[in-house]
């Protein structure tokens, strides 16, 4: 980078800086000697327009020596506090100029691309490499407040002013750099392991966590607002990172053009100037939901050794470990979890005074820009977050008339099942699971009839329920985990789901009652299969006995597995016909058409109970149909008559009462093994790259196909 001077010169007072003297800022930057936080350095550099042209090699040069000089010069930490201290004054005047704005985007983009070049090439993992301890003695440091850590100082003033500063023509661009650099800062996570340890050191995001209550809730409430409202980049604004003419500057462009190496790749910018669809998006939105779940799903693991406020924490639920983990309580997932509707609040209708300041905001916007934004995977963990973790979000998405904007992507997204990840079908079932818990959800989609559903090309539906539609999607979804996935979670989820809504059913359509009886059909032919295997004694020519006897083990276990699907889909289909006869006559049809698949299984063990009522109702119809005096062969339209006649005298004389099957959903003991991953690699699927070396928070070359343990009770 050449020697710097010791006083780099900016020109002419009032004239913008040369290339040359830009150039001397920033290798007095990243050079050797220290600039005291009160030089006037400082000013004169976060107001320079980044427009260099620097090579990418040129550019990690400046990285490598800004690391590496770091240690005595303690740049990042004073970049770190005038960037607090822009902030301050963006956030105290009433309308900042374009140069305090500057100042403030140029000191959080600056700090961006040094901070992750540490964070990526960082050879401890405590993180010193950072450097953040500062002599609190120099002169201007009396605005510092003494008790605070330069990262407890940044993440108060970045936080306070995403919270509290309104997005705006003016302010999207700092809003926008902001979250960036929030990224950035959290991005420690992603040298850690899965498992949370009381080791891992995470400056920036555990300072978030040691916040006030007033600050967590207005992040948290503006950060679902972006979400809400999606606001969008003035259309003929312009960016200060941008040069006169428009072009991208030398940090912005090596950002795109080295991004594994120094920054985001700024995809975002293009956005800017995009004519394309796409260019119609929120980044604002979007990278607001990726903050939100990045932090609400962290936790803060504390050795039992450590002492703490008892209100503070909480204990992970497995108590086989010899020494149970404990953590810290997130307060943003607290935050989230407490949130309220600003229309209406039953703990203000009751009188129950909430404790602190509580977000608020509309659930019905909420609810709807959830219904636009579900193709989006990060919208379906939001929507999980929500359903799962507050009470009165579920319950305001339970009383929605209107349950298909919010359902019918869903389903959408497990029609096209094979373009999804493995963990996106298991966040669209949980979530369909977790509503399947509550008896009006499933009396609701069934009164709710679409006129179509367009994106079904196997065959047009005109005119089918809610309900219905449910049923052939979760159905569809089973054959094609067996297929392809073989999961046998994904099954089980499927089938609490539908015997969740079995006793609820009302006119199933034809179509739907047909696969139903089908997937008994496919799943008894599965286990037809797997029972000859075992017994045929011709296959086991195995010299290895001990081999033999795993293979025979695991076809045991897998016949035991179809033994329970098979059940569970009789226990389906026996609530239909115990609790909902009379308004299901396509189930009677489909079953007496059907009735065959039923006859292997009579004598089996685990079966003959629910068969035997099975077995009522076709003696019922069947008789009934004997009795008719008939001109000619039988018709659809026929039997459906018989069967719509005889619905309506059905009294259920002979059938056995069984406790109806309700499965319920509950989180694993530890699901931040499952979920800080998972959001990160929301985050790194949607442009923000790292150092593939540096990442130990999951294997980077394969698709995570581990899913979040769920727990089904009867």
């Amino acid at each position: 980078m050449g020697a710097a001077p010791s006083t780099p010169r900016l020109g002419e007072a009032g004239a913008p800086p040369s290339p040359g003297a830009a150039e001397q800022m920033f290798a007095a930057l990243v050079g050797e000697k220290a600039y005291p936080i009160s030089s006037e350095f400082w000013k004169q550099l976060l107001e320079l327009p980044l427009t260099l042209q620097w090579p990418r090699d040129r550019v990690l040069q400046a990285c490598h020596a800004f690391a590496q000089n770091n240690y005595q010069t303690k740049h990042l930490a004073k970049i770190l506090i005038h960037l607090v201290w822009c902030l301050e004054e963006c956030t105290s005047t009433t309308s900042a100029s374009s140069v305090v704005y500057r100042r403030a985007i140029n000191a959080a983009y600056i700090s961006s691309i040094f901070l992750k070049f540490i964070i990526e090439n960082a050879k401890a993992d405590n993180w010193q490499e950072l450097s953040l301890d500062i002599d609190k003695n120099e002169k201007k440091m009396e605005k510092f407040p003494a008790e605070n850590s330069v990262e407890y100082f940044l993440m108060r003033g970045v936080l306070n002013y995403i919270g509290s500063v309104d997005v705006s023509p003016e302010s999207c661009y700092l809003h926008h750099e902001l979250l960036n650099l929030m990224l950035v800062l959290m991005s420690t996570q992603l040298c850690s392991g899965p498992s949370p340890e009381p080791k891992d050191v995470h400056p920036f995001i555990d300072a978030a966590m040691l916040q006030d209550s007033s600050i967590v809730v207005s992040v948290v409430r503006k950060l679902l607002l972006n979400f809400v409202t999606r606001p969008k980049f003035p259309p003929n604004g312009s960016h200060p990172m941008f040069s006169d003419d428009g072009r991208p500057g030398v940090l912005q462009r090596v950002g795109s053009a080295a991004a594994n190496f120094v920054l985001l790749p700024y995809y975002t910018f293009n956005y800017l100037v995009s004519s394309t669809p796409e260019g119609a998006t929120s980044q604002l939105a979007d990278n607001s939901l990726l903050v939100l779940l990045v932090m609400i799903h962290y936790r803060k693991c504390i050795s039992t050794n450590e002492s703490f406020p008892s209100n503070n924490i909480y204990m992970g639920s497995d108590t086989n470990d010899k020494e149970a983990q404990v953590f810290h309580e997130n307060p943003y997932c607290k935050a989230l979890n407490n949130a309220k509707d600003n229309q209406y609040d039953r703990a203000d209708v009751e009188g129950n005074a909430q404790d602190g300041p509580v977000v608020r905001l509309s659930f019905a916007s909420l609810f709807d820009a959830l219904g636009r934004c579900l193709n989006d995977e990060s919208s379906v963990l939001l929507l999980y977050s929500l359903v799962h973790g507050n009470c009165d979000f579920q319950e305001y998405v339970l009383v929605r008339t209107d349950l298909d904007t919010l359902l019918m992507p869903i389903l959408e997204m497990l029609y096209n099942a094979s373009r999804k990840t493995s963990n996106q079908i298991y966040m669209l079932l949980i979530i369909l699971l977790i509503l399947s818990q509550d008896s009006t959800f499933n009396s609701s989609v069934h009164k709710l009839v679409l006129p179509a559903v367009p994106w079904y090309h196997e065959r047009l539906m005109h005119q089918t329920t809610l309900g219905s539609l449910m049923v052939i999607i979760l159905i569809r979804t089973i054959k094609y985990n067996l297929s392809k996935l073989r999961d046998v979670y994904l099954h089980t989820n499927c089938l609490a789901i539908l015997a969740n809504m079995a006793p609820h059913v009302h006119r199933l359509s034809a179509y739907a009652s047909q696969r139903l009886v089908s997937l008994f059909d496919m799943l008894s032919r599965k286990y037809a299969k797997l029972a000859e295997l075992k017994n045929d004694k011709s296959h086991k020519v195995i010299s290895d006995h001990m081999e033999a006897d795993n293979i025979a083990d695991d076809m045991s276990t897998e016949l035991h597995i179809y033994t329970d699907f098979l059940r569970i889909v009789l226990e389906i289909v026996n609530a239909i016909l115990t609790y909902a006869l009379p308004r299901n006559p396509e189930v009677v049809y489909a079953v007496l058409h059907r009735q065959e698949v039923f006859e292997p299984f009579k004598n089996h063990p685990r079966f003959n109970e629910l068969l035997e009522n099975i077995y009522t109702v076709l003696d019922f119809f069947n008789s009934r149909m004997d009795m008719q005096q008939l001109d000619g062969e039988w018709s659809v339209d026929k039997v459906l008559e018989v069967i719509n006649k005889n619905c309506r005298s059905w009294r259920g004389e002979g059938m056995k009462m069984f406790t109806q099957l309700r499965f319920t959903y509950e989180q694993e003991s530890h699901p931040e093994e499952f979920f800080i991953p998972y959001a990160w690699r929301l985050v790194l699927s949607q442009g923000f790259s790292f150092n593939p070396g540096a990442i130990n928070l999951f294997p980077l070359e394969i698709h995570l196909d581990d899913a979040p343990s769920t727990e089904q009770k009867v």
